[in-house]
């Protein structure tokens, strides 16, 4: 189906990407990435074939690991070096901000791979009262948990969460399974919140990273991107300021 359409970029979120989709990509000139969360991962990936690697730590909201990005964008950086493999390398987990970027770019990444500040810009759809909690959340206003997929992905803390993770709470099913317990009211608890239901409000909960702590307003997407750039200049400026000293 993706491949029907003029895209430049194809990404495989959990495991190797299938062969199918390498092949396709390299017929259609479309690059094929792969997102990790292990430095065992990455080495996986750069053998398989794909073009991009997308070094997700833990700090990242959805499915990631348990490594953060700080020392993981690093460390495969290095096992990549070793093997002679000049793979790319995108950042992600937590990356909210150019400083952040350029921080990751300086550890070896050729840029950033951005998630959760994207939720609460004026063209998200998400739930207008799950924006609301991410724009007053601290960073760690986040759980990573397998309880909604079955596989640990991180959220936004509810109620809802904290009984999941209570020590009298049912252990999640395997993934797909899980989602078949947790979608459905979940959605619920979403229709529900956006109708002024103050239950349902507090459960309301969606994926989003630990850098929820620094989204604290609501702008278009051109506007993160304007200020990518701005806190990106600024913070190369501010390194270049250490060499000359």
């Amino acid at each position: 189906m993706a491949f029907q359409y003029p895209i430049k970029l194809i990404a495989n979120a959990l495991g190797v990407p299938p062969k199918a989709m390498l092949e396709k990509g390299k017929q259609h000139g479309v690059a094929v990435a792969a997102l990790v969360g292990a430095k065992e991962h990455a080495i996986a990936q750069v053998q398989a074939g794909v073009d991009i690697l997308v070094v997700a730590g833990g700090e990242a909201g959805g499915h990631c690991g348990d490594v953060s990005t700080m020392v993981l964008v690093p460390e495969v950086a290095t096992a990549l070096a070793k093997i002679g493999a000049k793979t790319p390398i995108l950042a992600a987990g937590g990356i909210v901000t150019g400083a952040q970027m350029a921080a990751a770019m300086c550890m070896g990444a050729a840029g950033a791979w951005c998630g959760s500040v994207w939720l609460t810009t004026t063209e998200a759809e998400t739930n207008p009262i799950v924006k609301e909690k991410m724009i007053a959340a601290s960073s760690r206003d986040t759980v990573r948990s397998r309880s909604r997929t079955g596989k640990p992905s991180r959220q936004l803390r509810s109620p809802w969460t904290d009984a999941w993770e209570a020590e009298t709470a049912p252990k999640p099913l395997p993934m797909p399974l899980q989602s078949l317990v947790s979608e459905p009211p979940l959605r619920l608890v979403d229709k529900l919140s956006q109708g002024n239901h103050e239950g349902a409000k507090q459960l309301a909960t969606y994926w989003v990273g630990q850098g929820v702590g620094l989204m604290n307003e609501t702008m278009s997407a051109g506007a993160v991107v304007q200020r990518f750039k701005e806190d990106f200049l600024a913070a190369y400026e501010r390194l270049g300021g250490f060499l000359a000293e």
